[in-house]
């Protein structure tokens, strides 16, 4: 049959050749066991955790490799799209410092094998689509949407695989004058791809991840080329990542249903396939049922990458923790290395887990905590002023006001071996520290039966006592000695030797001073905490205590 006059007609409008496109795309000079890796996702308006899990092994197989990673953005799916979305896209990885070499940008795509948008590149797709017309591997169907339903009915009915191949492959069945007579008719049709597989045949696949692998043969006969003529993914993604020089795919194994038809299509163009790697879901322990279960956009606001930019997570953090998800040993490196790059830990896809990754947010609050202990009180200013510009407007007000007020109180117990951990997350620090700022001052003077008795007359007392110029040795000093009068142990072990003897003990004393000063029985330093607010409002927060008391 001559399948070239029935291609010719088809892609009439087509100048492209094959040898061109062969020519535009070279093979990439890199050193050797240089990886190229991708990240694709399609433009529908939703980032998640996913994406970024997949986006951080890519980024490392390359840049440990000295290879190559670009970002593609694959829009076949035109009825999936949203407006702004691969705006979205870009925006979302440049948020979490991800160093795409090539591809899409806000602007013009970046590098030499582009371009990176799928939709941009139509007429590359159809040359290879009409090779394999011509060689008798693809032919368009007719089949309308009501004889495709009609089909799948009688599959269900008589329990056979749903599908579209063997005898209910009918389009491929028709002679080649046959689809010419009905394409110069005006019928719509869609290209698909002959396949010759059957499920009676397995195929052996070795994934880096998931190991050696037999998959069932495809014996489907899949679209390559939609009626509006886009490709599908299944086409699309063999070609670019052939011409684009992809080495290595990382992809959820929710895909892993579909690579007999990707392993038969990379056969059927003469292209050498990239190595695969297919990660196993993110998963959480279901609070309701206790049972793991995968991270769902419906039910886990966790999932979405914008929730980390809201919540106000470092990015430092987040990647810090996905490691740990990614690589077994990343924790033994942590902790033999707790001062050094994550990009000096040695990435490898031999200690990835094949199972579901279990997402913990405790976890990740707690690695949260030692990132941001690390940081100066500067960065953390600077972090916070950034995050609440745009999450938190009325607290960025008054934290940017003062810049040394707010960077000094930040900087209480930070640094040395043994940093403060009070902080996980931007949004916590307004509840950590609002309580300096008079404007947002809600204290609450609850105290026990005990120290509730005495807690006017020993505010009363420690006001004469009290001297801002005082060291902190001298500051403790005194209230050990106040503690006596009022039956308190001046020593911790004392009061502990005999507590029947005592009220309490100086800590107590304390107690009550931070309550009245902070409004809550849980701060920082609590010397550092006057040295910051000064005498006056020290004295001011102390009477109106004890006029609430």
């Amino acid at each position: 049959m001559d399948y070239k006059k029935l291609s010719d007609l088809i892609f009439s409008d087509v100048k492209l050749t094959k040898e061109e496109i062969l020519n535009k795309y070279p093979q990439r000079q890199l050193k050797e066991g240089a990886k190229v890796t991708r990240i694709a996702p399609s433009p529908t308006g939703f980032m998640h955790l996913g994406n970024l899990y997949g986006a951080i092994i890519d980024e490392r197989l390359a840049h440990q490799s000295e290879g190559i990673f670009y970002l593609r953005i694959e829009d076949t799916d035109k009825k999936r799209e949203v407006e702004n979305g691969v705006e979205t896209i870009i925006k979302a990885f440049d948020g979490f410092n991800l160093n795409f070499d090539e591809g899409a940008t806000l602007g013009d795509d970046l590098g030499n094998y582009g371009p990176y948008r799928q939709r941009q590149r139509q007429e590359t797709y159809k040359v290879f689509v009409s090779e394999l017309l011509e060689k008798g591997l693809a032919y368009p169907c007719f089949c309308t949407e009501e004889t495709l339903i009609s089909m799948r009915e009688k599959q269900g009915e008589s329990k056979e695989n749903f599908g579209y191949y063997a005898d209910y492959a009918t389009c491929s069945k028709l002679f080649v004058e046959e689809m010419i007579a009905k394409i110069e008719s005006g019928l719509p049709y869609v290209i698909r791809f002959r396949s010759s597989g059957s499920i009676e045949n397995k195929v052996k696949f070795e994934d880096l991840v998931k190991g050696k692998l037999e998959v069932t043969e495809n014996d489907q006969h899949v679209v390559i080329l939609k009626a509006d003529g886009i490709p599908t993914y299944h086409f699309a993604h063999v070609v670019d990542d052939y011409l684009m020089g992809t080495t290595h795919v990382v992809r959820g194994e929710e895909w892993l249903a579909t690579l007999p038809i990707h392993i038969e299509l990379f056969n059927a163009l003469g292209f050498k396939r990239p190595k695969y790697l297919h990660t196993a879901h993110l998963m959480k322990i279901d609070e309701e049922t206790g049972n793991k279960r995968k991270l769902s956009k419906r039910k886990d606001p966790e999932l979405a990458l914008d929730f980390y930019h809201e919540q106000g997570f470092p990015v430092s953090s987040v990647i810090e923790y996905l490691m740990t998800l990614l690589n077994s040993n990343f924790e033994d490196f942590r902790r033999a290395n707790p001062d050094v790059s994550v990009n000096d830990f040695e990435f490898t896809t031999k200690k990835m887990s094949s199972s579901g990754a279990l997402f913990d947010m405790n976890k990740l609050l707690d690695i949260s905590k030692t990132v941001i202990s690390k940081m100066t009180a500067e960065q953390v200013y600077e972090s916070v002023a950034i995050w609440s510009e745009k999450y938190n407007k009325d607290f960025h007000n008054l934290f940017i006001e003062n810049p040394k007020f707010s960077t000094d109180i930040l900087n209480i117990g930070r640094g040395g071996k043994k940093p403060r951990k009070d902080i996980a997350i931007w949004s916590e620090v307004k509840e950590y520290m609002g309580f300096m700022f008079d404007g947002i001052f809600t204290p609450d003077y609850t105290l026990n039966e005990t120290l509730k008795v005495d807690a006017k007359a020993i505010l009363a007392d420690y006001i004469n006592i009290y001297d801002d110029n005082d060291e902190q040795s001298t500051w403790f000093d005194k209230i050990k000695e106040l503690a006596p009068k009022f039956d308190y142990a001046s020593e911790t072990k004392e009061y502990k030797a005999n507590p029947e003897n005592f009220k309490g003990h100086s800590g107590d004393i304390s107690m009550i001073i931070r309550v009245a000063v902070t409004g809550k029985q849980n701060s920082p330093d609590m010397y550092s905490i006057l040295k910051i607010l000064g005498k006056e409002k020290v004295i001011a927060r102390i009477n109106k205590a004890m006029e609430a008391m």
